[in-house]
Protein backbone atom coordinates (compact mmCIF):
# COMPACT_ATOMS: atom_id res chain seq x y z
CA UNK A 1 0.00 0.00 0.00
CA UNK A 2 1.32 3.58 -0.96
CA UNK A 3 2.61 5.63 2.47
CA UNK A 4 0.47 8.41 1.72
CA UNK A 5 -2.43 6.31 2.93
CA UNK A 6 -1.03 5.18 6.55
CA UNK A 7 -1.01 7.53 8.49
CA UNK A 8 2.17 6.73 10.60
CA UNK A 9 4.27 6.81 7.49
CA UNK A 10 3.46 10.47 7.27
CA UNK A 11 5.93 13.78 8.52
CA UNK A 12 4.72 15.79 10.79
CA UNK A 13 4.36 18.83 7.93
CA UNK A 14 2.18 16.84 5.80
CA UNK A 15 -0.10 15.80 7.86
CA UNK A 16 -2.36 19.18 7.80
CA UNK A 17 -1.35 19.44 3.85
CA UNK A 18 -3.01 16.05 3.31
CA UNK A 19 -6.26 14.98 6.03
CA UNK A 20 -8.97 17.19 5.86
CA UNK A 21 -12.16 17.81 7.66
CA UNK A 22 -13.79 14.73 5.58
CA UNK A 23 -10.83 12.31 6.02
CA UNK A 24 -12.21 8.92 7.99
CA UNK A 25 -9.37 7.59 10.07
CA UNK A 26 -9.67 3.33 10.14
CA UNK A 27 -8.38 1.85 13.31
CA UNK A 28 -8.56 -1.75 13.00
CA UNK A 29 -9.22 -3.70 16.49
CA UNK A 30 -7.76 -6.83 16.92
CA UNK A 31 -6.74 -9.40 19.51
CA UNK A 32 -4.42 -11.79 20.62
CA UNK A 33 -6.34 -14.36 22.55
CA UNK A 34 -6.68 -18.15 21.89
CA UNK A 35 -8.57 -19.53 19.13
CA UNK A 36 -8.27 -23.26 19.96
CA UNK A 37 -5.69 -25.82 18.57
CA UNK A 38 -6.27 -24.91 15.36
CA UNK A 39 -5.98 -21.41 15.12
CA UNK A 40 -3.31 -18.93 15.97
CA UNK A 41 -3.40 -16.26 18.16
CA UNK A 42 -3.48 -13.49 15.97
CA UNK A 43 -6.79 -14.13 13.91
CA UNK A 44 -8.42 -11.47 15.09
CA UNK A 45 -5.75 -9.25 14.74
CA UNK A 46 -4.75 -10.91 11.30
CA UNK A 47 -8.62 -10.47 10.01
CA UNK A 48 -9.30 -7.03 10.97
CA UNK A 49 -5.80 -5.51 9.36
CA UNK A 50 -5.90 -7.26 6.52
CA UNK A 51 -9.27 -6.41 5.65
CA UNK A 52 -8.54 -2.42 6.62
CA UNK A 53 -5.57 -2.77 4.38
CA UNK A 54 -7.34 -4.04 1.58
CA UNK A 55 -10.16 -1.37 1.87
CA UNK A 56 -8.05 1.18 2.18
CA UNK A 57 -5.50 -0.10 -0.71
CA UNK A 58 -8.97 -0.33 -3.28
CA UNK A 59 -11.06 2.63 -2.09
CA UNK A 60 -8.99 5.02 0.06
CA UNK A 61 -8.26 7.64 -2.51
CA UNK A 62 -11.92 7.82 -3.38
CA UNK A 63 -13.44 7.88 0.37
CA UNK A 64 -10.62 9.88 1.36
CA UNK A 65 -9.41 6.63 3.72
CA UNK A 66 -6.21 6.84 5.85
CA UNK A 67 -5.32 3.47 8.24
CA UNK A 68 -4.14 3.73 11.35
CA UNK A 69 -1.39 0.78 12.79
CA UNK A 70 -3.92 -1.76 14.41
CA UNK A 71 -4.86 -2.25 18.56
CA UNK A 72 -4.01 -5.91 18.89
CA UNK A 73 -4.27 -6.04 22.51
CA UNK A 74 -7.79 -5.34 23.53
CA UNK A 75 -10.89 -7.11 25.89
CA UNK A 76 -10.22 -10.43 25.63
CA UNK A 77 -10.56 -11.81 29.08
CA UNK A 78 -13.42 -14.70 28.02
CA UNK A 79 -10.35 -16.23 27.33
CA UNK A 80 -7.89 -15.19 29.86
CA UNK A 81 -7.85 -19.02 31.00
CA UNK A 82 -6.03 -19.92 27.98
CA UNK A 83 -2.29 -19.65 27.89
CA UNK A 84 -1.34 -16.76 25.06
CA UNK A 85 -4.04 -14.84 25.11
CA UNK A 86 -3.17 -11.00 26.35
CA UNK A 87 -5.79 -8.53 27.42
CA UNK A 88 -6.44 -5.71 28.84
CA UNK A 89 -9.34 -5.08 31.78
CA UNK A 90 -12.77 -2.73 29.87
CA UNK A 91 -10.97 0.57 31.98
CA UNK A 92 -7.82 0.12 30.81
CA UNK A 93 -8.93 -0.20 27.18
CA UNK A 94 -11.92 2.43 27.55
CA UNK A 95 -8.79 4.49 28.68
CA UNK A 96 -6.37 3.74 25.68
CA UNK A 97 -9.43 4.55 23.33
CA UNK A 98 -10.54 8.19 24.88
CA UNK A 99 -6.05 9.10 24.86
CA UNK A 100 -6.63 7.81 21.16
CA UNK A 101 -9.54 10.10 20.46
CA UNK A 102 -8.25 13.02 22.48
CA UNK A 103 -5.00 12.52 20.10
CA UNK A 104 -7.18 12.43 16.60
CA UNK A 105 -9.11 15.10 18.19
CA UNK A 106 -5.68 17.33 17.52
CA UNK A 107 -6.04 16.65 13.42
CA UNK A 108 -7.89 18.71 10.95
CA UNK A 109 -10.90 15.22 10.56
CA UNK A 110 -13.82 14.67 12.62
CA UNK A 111 -14.10 10.46 11.61
CA UNK A 112 -12.79 7.85 13.48
CA UNK A 113 -14.11 4.40 12.50
CA UNK A 114 -13.34 1.15 14.29
CA UNK A 115 -13.10 -2.32 12.07
CA UNK A 116 -13.24 -4.45 15.21
CA UNK A 117 -12.12 -7.95 14.38
CA UNK A 118 -13.25 -9.14 18.08
CA UNK A 119 -16.86 -9.95 19.19
CA UNK A 120 -15.68 -9.52 22.77
CA UNK A 121 -14.84 -5.79 21.74
CA UNK A 122 -18.38 -5.00 20.47
CA UNK A 123 -19.93 -3.24 23.35
CA UNK A 124 -17.13 -1.59 24.69
CA UNK A 125 -16.29 -0.17 21.65
CA UNK A 126 -19.84 1.00 21.32
CA UNK A 127 -19.44 2.74 24.64
CA UNK A 128 -16.52 4.72 23.36
CA UNK A 129 -17.85 5.65 20.83
CA UNK A 130 -20.67 7.90 22.72
CA UNK A 131 -17.69 8.95 25.03
CA UNK A 132 -15.49 10.14 22.58
CA UNK A 133 -18.45 12.31 20.92
CA UNK A 134 -18.49 13.79 24.23
CA UNK A 135 -15.07 14.29 25.11
CA UNK A 136 -13.61 15.35 21.72
CA UNK A 137 -16.58 16.22 19.50
CA UNK A 138 -15.29 13.26 16.98
CA UNK A 139 -17.84 11.71 15.05
CA UNK A 140 -17.36 8.40 15.53
CA UNK A 141 -17.87 5.01 14.05
CA UNK A 142 -18.24 0.83 15.14
CA UNK A 143 -17.90 -1.47 12.06
CA UNK A 144 -17.74 -5.43 11.81
CA UNK A 145 -16.44 -7.46 8.67
CA UNK A 146 -19.62 -9.31 9.71
CA UNK A 147 -22.06 -8.69 13.23
CA UNK A 148 -21.17 -11.33 15.68
CA UNK A 149 -23.73 -13.99 16.38
CA UNK A 150 -23.38 -13.28 20.52
CA UNK A 151 -24.11 -9.58 19.67
CA UNK A 152 -27.29 -9.30 17.27
CA UNK A 153 -25.69 -11.01 14.27
CA UNK A 154 -27.65 -13.58 12.44
CA UNK A 155 -27.15 -16.88 11.50
CA UNK A 156 -26.26 -18.48 7.85
CA UNK A 157 -29.85 -20.13 6.60
CA UNK A 158 -27.49 -23.37 6.25
CA UNK A 159 -26.10 -22.89 9.65
CA UNK A 160 -24.83 -26.48 10.52
CA UNK A 161 -23.62 -24.79 13.53
CA UNK A 162 -26.73 -23.85 15.03
CA UNK A 163 -26.08 -20.66 14.98
CA UNK A 164 -22.90 -20.89 17.74
CA UNK A 165 -20.66 -20.32 15.54
CA UNK A 166 -19.03 -17.47 17.24
CA UNK A 167 -15.41 -18.14 17.95
CA UNK A 168 -12.78 -20.17 16.23
CA UNK A 169 -15.89 -22.38 13.92
CA UNK A 170 -16.43 -22.08 9.95
CA UNK A 171 -16.24 -18.86 8.97
CA UNK A 172 -13.00 -17.83 11.22
CA UNK A 173 -11.07 -20.61 9.94
CA UNK A 174 -12.68 -20.29 6.37
CA UNK A 175 -11.15 -16.87 6.61
CA UNK A 176 -7.62 -17.57 7.85
CA UNK A 177 -7.51 -21.06 5.41
CA UNK A 178 -7.72 -18.35 2.68
CA UNK A 179 -5.62 -15.29 4.08
CA UNK A 180 -2.60 -17.30 6.13
CA UNK A 181 -2.91 -21.32 5.31
CA UNK A 182 0.34 -21.26 6.95
CA UNK A 183 -0.88 -20.84 10.18
CA UNK A 184 -3.65 -23.27 10.52
CA UNK A 185 -3.58 -26.94 11.30
CA UNK A 186 -6.78 -28.22 10.23
CA UNK A 187 -5.36 -32.03 12.08
CA UNK A 188 -6.60 -30.48 15.15
CA UNK A 189 -9.68 -29.12 13.99
CA UNK A 190 -12.80 -30.65 15.59
CA UNK A 191 -16.62 -29.16 16.10
CA UNK A 192 -17.55 -27.97 19.75
CA UNK A 193 -20.54 -26.54 19.94
CA UNK A 194 -22.39 -26.10 22.54
CA UNK A 195 -26.18 -27.84 21.49
CA UNK A 196 -28.04 -27.54 24.75
CA UNK A 197 -28.26 -24.27 23.84
CA UNK A 198 -30.10 -24.66 20.73
CA UNK A 199 -33.28 -25.00 21.92
CA UNK A 200 -33.18 -22.22 24.15
CA UNK A 201 -35.58 -19.48 22.68
CA UNK A 202 -34.31 -16.46 24.63
CA UNK A 203 -31.31 -17.20 26.78
CA UNK A 204 -29.01 -18.26 23.66
CA UNK A 205 -26.31 -16.35 20.89
CA UNK A 206 -28.68 -14.09 19.06
CA UNK A 207 -31.56 -14.57 21.90
CA UNK A 208 -33.17 -11.22 23.37
CA UNK A 209 -31.35 -12.56 26.70
CA UNK A 210 -27.71 -12.04 27.37
CA UNK A 211 -25.22 -14.01 29.27
CA UNK A 212 -21.86 -13.84 30.45
CA UNK A 213 -19.48 -16.74 29.39
CA UNK A 214 -15.93 -17.49 29.62
CA UNK A 215 -14.89 -19.66 26.09
CA UNK A 216 -14.36 -22.91 28.47
CA UNK A 217 -17.52 -22.75 29.64
CA UNK A 218 -19.19 -24.28 26.24
CA UNK A 219 -16.10 -25.99 25.76
CA UNK A 220 -12.86 -27.44 26.89
CA UNK A 221 -10.61 -26.35 23.81
CA UNK A 222 -11.93 -22.82 23.72
CA UNK A 223 -13.77 -23.26 20.80
CA UNK A 224 -17.36 -22.41 19.89
CA UNK A 225 -18.11 -23.62 16.24
CA UNK A 226 -17.18 -26.09 13.95
CA UNK A 227 -13.95 -25.50 12.23
CA UNK A 228 -14.08 -28.25 10.34
CA UNK A 229 -16.60 -27.31 8.02
CA UNK A 230 -14.48 -24.52 6.90
CA UNK A 231 -12.71 -24.02 3.30
CA UNK A 232 -10.61 -21.95 1.90
CA UNK A 233 -12.74 -21.32 -1.06
CA UNK A 234 -15.65 -20.02 1.67
CA UNK A 235 -13.17 -17.58 3.05
CA UNK A 236 -12.73 -16.45 -0.19
CA UNK A 237 -16.17 -15.88 -0.76
CA UNK A 238 -16.47 -14.27 2.85
CA UNK A 239 -13.66 -11.84 2.38
CA UNK A 240 -14.83 -10.65 -1.09
CA UNK A 241 -17.81 -9.98 0.45
CA UNK A 242 -16.86 -8.20 3.33
CA UNK A 243 -14.44 -5.68 1.57
CA UNK A 244 -17.43 -4.64 -0.30
CA UNK A 245 -19.71 -4.57 2.77
CA UNK A 246 -17.16 -2.46 4.15
CA UNK A 247 -16.77 -0.35 1.01
CA UNK A 248 -20.82 0.78 1.30
CA UNK A 249 -20.28 1.32 5.06
CA UNK A 250 -17.42 3.17 5.05
CA UNK A 251 -18.56 5.62 2.05
CA UNK A 252 -21.51 6.14 4.37
CA UNK A 253 -19.88 7.13 7.05
CA UNK A 254 -17.56 9.54 4.47
CA UNK A 255 -20.83 11.29 3.99
CA UNK A 256 -22.88 10.72 7.09
CA UNK A 257 -23.74 14.47 8.57
CA UNK A 258 -26.08 14.96 12.16
CA UNK A 259 -29.43 15.93 11.24
CA UNK A 260 -29.08 20.20 11.20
Amino acid sequence: MPAARRLADLRAPEVPQVLTERSVLLQPVGAIEQHGPHLPLSTDLVIAETLAERIVAEHGDALDLWLLPPLAYTKSNEHAWAPGTIWLSATTLLAVLDDLGRSVAALPTRRLAFLNGHGGNTQLLAMANRELRLAHGLMTFLLHPSLPRDSGGAAAADDDELGMGVHAGRDETSIMLHLRPDLVDMSAAARAIPEELADRRRVRFGGDVAFGWLSRDLHASGVVGDPTLASAEHGEELVAGMVESLREALAEVASFAFPA
